[in-house]
């Protein structure tokens, strides 16, 4: 077994995630890049989006949103945890029915919401008859018009709603209407999905996915980012058994697919610097984020109250958080660095970088602000 050192860790972990120094080459498919993270978290869409820019070159935000809503190649719906992600479309076949059922259980919040089992299942029913009719439809559309079908539901309860019908691959969202998501089908939607594969198979696939983006990486980590239990996602390990390479990271195992091993020979090169957005991949994708940032820093990447802010990545180290503020009158993107500790000058030259590159993903003029001086792009 290997021992790699943390900094070698992080850089397989960098290149698993497509993020500098091994990003994507200009010409890369959205769904491609979507494709090699298993998926993306997609609560923020905006967040989503810059999470492929900072995995491939040459992509614009409008690429992405062609691939969604023209190609359809991606698709936002719940799946890993149950939460809103971006997914490529050729893989919902399997991913749906292995992890839907895993969050369609009854829970005490769909009760307290009115959302019994003879609610939520009349309430399906006719969701699917609305967008049959009438789709795509915004939620406020559906609360009105499921009222007239007789499932009178308030609150939050029709995105409760909305959410079991996804998971049961029923709905998803589509196109955007004056700022706000719609639904629709996923049968007009996206039109029949690939083949499911065999519970075993598809959890198979699902952890060979995840090292192919994540790994190094543990079965933990598997389970922590997928859903699965531990027991499922342990299961799935030892079935693609004979593809890992076992490695040792501060003293414990991981795992990363031997079609790897040459990363393992790789130099690191100059600072890989990375803006990364809220709820990244590389934050979200682990039990733990202790080889990512120091324990003294942590709470102010993530407060609480499920806050995963902004981060700037330094070889896969998080060295501080930033935000932005956009000018809609002068079109312009205000991005400020907060850095932990003062950055040098080879790392800030690459932030401007990193900056200028947002500015170009979504097609605005930005400017940077942090460090040692205000930089104008």
């Amino acid at each position: 077994m290997q021992s790699l050192s943390l900094d070698q860790a992080r850089l397989l972990r960098l290149r698993a995630q497509r993020l500098p120094p091994d990003r994507q080459p200009a010409g890369t498919k959205a769904a491609a890049v979507v494709k090699g993270l298993g998926g993306v978290q997609a609560q923020e869409a905006p967040a989503a989006a810059l999470a492929i820019r900072a995995r491939c070159a040459g992509l614009t935000a409008g690429d992405v949103e062609t691939a969604r809503q023209q190609e359809r190649s991606l698709v936002y719906t719940w799946l890993m945890r149950g939460t809103l992600h971006l997914v490529a479309t050729e893989d919902l076949g399997w991913l749906l029915p292995l992890l839907g059922p895993l969050f369609t259980r009854q829970s005490r919040r769909q009760l307290e919401l009115g959302l019994d089992e003879a609610t939520r299942a009349r309430g399906i029913r006719a969701l699917r008859r609305l967008l049959a009719a009438r789709g795509p439809l915004t939620r406020a559309e559906l609360t009105e018009a499921l009222a007239g079908e007789g499932v009178r539901l308030e609150g939050q309860a029709v995105y409760h709603l909305i959410h079991q019908a996804a998971l049961a691959g029923i709905v998803c969202r589509g196109p955007e209407r004056d700022g706000e998501p719609a639904y629709v089908l996923v049968e007009e939607w996206l039109g029949s999905l690939g083949p499911a594969l065999p519970p075993e198979q598809a959890a198979a696939e699902l952890a060979r996915r995840y090292l192919a983006g994540y790994g190094p990486a543990r079965p933990e980590d598997l389970a922590t980012w997928s859903g699965l239990s531990p027991g499922q996602a342990r299961g799935a390990w030892q079935q693609i058994a004979a593809e890992l390479l076992e490695v040792e990271i501060a003293g414990q195992p991981a795992w990363m697919l031997q079609e790897h091993v040459a990363w393992l020979e790789l130099p690191a090169g100059a600072p890989a610097v990375s803006l990364l957005p809220g709820y990244d991949a590389y934050l979200l994708g682990y039990h733990g984020r202790e080889l990512a940032i120091a324990p003294e820093y942590a709470r102010r990447l993530h407060p609480g109250g499920g806050l995963l802010r902004p981060a700037v990545l330094v070889n896969g180290v998080v060295v501080g958080t930033w935000k932005s503020k956009r000018k809609r009158k002068r079109k312009r993107l205000e991005i400020e660095v907060e850095p932990f500790e003062p950055l040098g000058p080879a790392v800030q030259a690459e932030l401007q970088a990193e900056a200028e590159d947002i500015g170009r993903f979504l097609q605005m003029e930005a400017k940077l602000r942090g460090g040692a001086k205000d930089l104008k792009l």
